[in-house]
């Protein structure tokens, strides 16, 4: 042995090289498949976006996402000689992320392209790309496109809100509103007492002479409090009501919201939430006083469907990921990616993950659809909730099935993994947990009955296609007929309506090998309780190839 390589105790080898940038919407043929599905036939003008916004995604905002996530927002309650700033103060990468991401349409494409058809799945698309790359900001993105429709009741406010709102561009200097080359918006509506029972609310909203209110209380979860404002609920003389709380007033001064502390989450780090008082703060009437929740509902309903977007999104990266890994490593004799075990869970995986994207844009079109369409916004109305329900289910042990994948370095914080196992859970807590999407479907049913005849109209179509499904849809429907103990059966009626949806989606595009796979195996009962339990003459090639990023 010779001095110079006496310590060379070995070479590294058999393990992959770590995964190249990629553009998130050209390489992507799953994204693009269900994406193009749903947009119309005159569609090719929409597509450039996408794929600008694919190359940013697939690269620099990946190490913006990284760096983000590294180094949490601070927050500063006082500056240096003892004033109030209520600062938090967030690390150069996420405010790069949302730079990009506003300058390409994340918050506003669907608004300021409201008249084309489709602009709500090329944004969904744009979310997808965006939530692989980060998905803290996602929180602020979602909540300022969501806050258009809402706003929209606020005859009385100033125009520029939502001006601003919807033609702005990402401007995080410390001006008010009106000053500003584009705003963001959170929202507030928990608190300690109440969590998703909003009327429980204790916060108050006294109204003052020149119109504004004075608001006292607390909100226990306060998302993104550095956004310019934030729409909160508050209890008014005449009820529960919706209120605009801007950060800043119009003369420069900082509203009294006072923060008490920031949230210590177990993922979602580059995102600040925060705990808050309002110590008579002003705020703004969004719609009438006494009707606070209809005013949200749209806001919800779109925040909803961006979970779907999320979970489906992580879903996503973490397949990617887990792909490319089992395509560079050898074990027992064989490269990883042709093992027959290592394969059936691959295709199992795609499965879920094609599954999921299919609906979220499926529901996206529905919410697209929905101003012009009773149908479609009824289907929106169940969809969304169903939808939400499974797919954040499905996200946790999905994007654990991936680092087993990888096997310990998918444990191993320099892989992105064990950030998107962090992040996993949240959508399915966020905008209300799994027992409110099934209550939600419930209440739709009950008092919207178009919704139940959406859903089953919209599951009807596909029947005579595959022997399962047909047999799915029947039980499906006699469950929904049996009126006992709905709320007691409403997971379990919830999960088979997403199966079914699922399904539904696939069987009515002819072009994919996804359909008769995921009937077989998901409405027949045929497979197991983890991923990759498919039965042996499931198509394993055609799956995986469909799932796989192009070359």
């Amino acid at each position: 042995m010779t001095e110079q390589n006496r310590f060379e105790t070995h070479t590294v080898d058999n393990q992959p090289q770590v995964m190249p940038p990629y553009n998130l919407w050209e390489k992507d043929g799953l994204l693009k498949h269900f994406t193009c599905l749903f947009l119309p036939n005159e569609k090719s003008s929409m597509l450039s976006p996408l794929s600008t916004y694919g190359a940013l995604t697939g690269e620099s905002l990946m190490e913006h996402g990284e760096l983000a996530n590294k180094n949490k927002p601070v927050f500063s309650p006082f500056d240096r000689y003892g004033r109030r700033i209520d600062n938090v103060d967030f690390h150069p990468s996420y405010h790069a992320l949302m730079q990009f991401a506003m300058e390409n349409g994340a918050h506003n494409y669907s608004w300021r392209n409201e008249s084309q058809a489709g602009s709500h799945i090329v944004r969904a698309a744009l979310m997808y790309m965006h939530y692989q790359a980060e998905a803290g900001t996602s929180c602020p993105l979602t909540m300022t496109h969501a806050a258009v429709p809402a706003l929209r009741h606020a005859k009385e406010l100033p125009e520029y809100w939502l001006e601003k709102l919807i033609y702005g561009t990402y401007d995080n200097r410390e001006l008010p509103a009106k000053d500003k080359a584009g705003i963001t918006l959170g929202m507030g509506m928990t608190e300690k007492q109440g969590g998703s029972d909003v009327r429980r609310n204790t916060t108050t909203a006294t109204k003052q002479d020149d119109g504004s209110y004075r608001v006292v209380g607390h909100k226990f979860f306060f998302s993104a409090p550095m956004c310019d404002g934030h729409l909160i609920l508050a209890q008014a003389e005449s009820g529960l009501s919706c209120f605009l709380l801007p950060r800043r007033l119009e003369n420069g001064t900082l509203n009294n919201v006072r923060i008490q502390r920031l949230k210590d989450k177990l993922g979602d780090w580059s995102n600040a939430s925060s705990e808050v008082e309002f110590q008579d703060a002003t705020a703004y009437l969004v719609g009438q006083e006494g009707r606070g929740v209809p005013v949200i509902i749209d806001m919800v309903s779109l925040t909803r469907l961006d979970c779907m977007i999320g979970s489906s999104a992580l879903m996503r990266q973490s397949l990617v990921q887990a792909m490319h890994h089992v395509s560079h490593r050898d074990a027992f004799g064989n490269t990883l990616i042709n093992q027959p075990l290592m394969r059936n869970v691959l295709a199992d995986l795609s499965l879920e993950c094609a599954a999921a994207t299919a609906l979220t844009m499926r529901v996206a079109k529905a919410v697209d659809d929905a101003p012009n369409n009773e149908q479609e916004a009824a289907f929106a109305r169940i969809a969304t909730a169903i939808g939400k329900y499974w797919i954040c289910k499905r996200t946790p042990a999905f994007v654990n099935e991936a680092q087993e994948c990888l096997g310990g370095i998918g444990y191993v914080e320099e892989n992105p993994l064990p950030r998107y196992y962090r992040q996993a859970p949240l959508n399915s807590i966020w905008e209300g947990s799994g027992n409110v999407q099934c209550l939600d479907v419930l209440r739709a049913i009950a008092k919207e009955p178009n919704a139940k005849n959406a859903l089953f109209n919209e599951l009807k179509q596909q029947v005579g296609k595959n022997k399962y499904f047909d047999l799915h849809f029947a039980k499906l429907y006699d469950a929904f007929s049996a009126s006992g103990d709905m709320e007691l059966r409403s997971r379990h009626i919830t999960e088979q309506a997403a199966l079914a949806l699922q399904g539904a989606v696939l069987l009515s595009d002819d072009t994919n090998p996804l359909a008769q796979a995921f009937c077989n195996t998901r409405l027949s009962n045929a497979c197991g309780l983890t991923f990759g339990t498919l039965a042996r003459d499931t198509n394993f090639d055609d799956i995986i190839a469909f799932a796989s990023i192009m070359a």
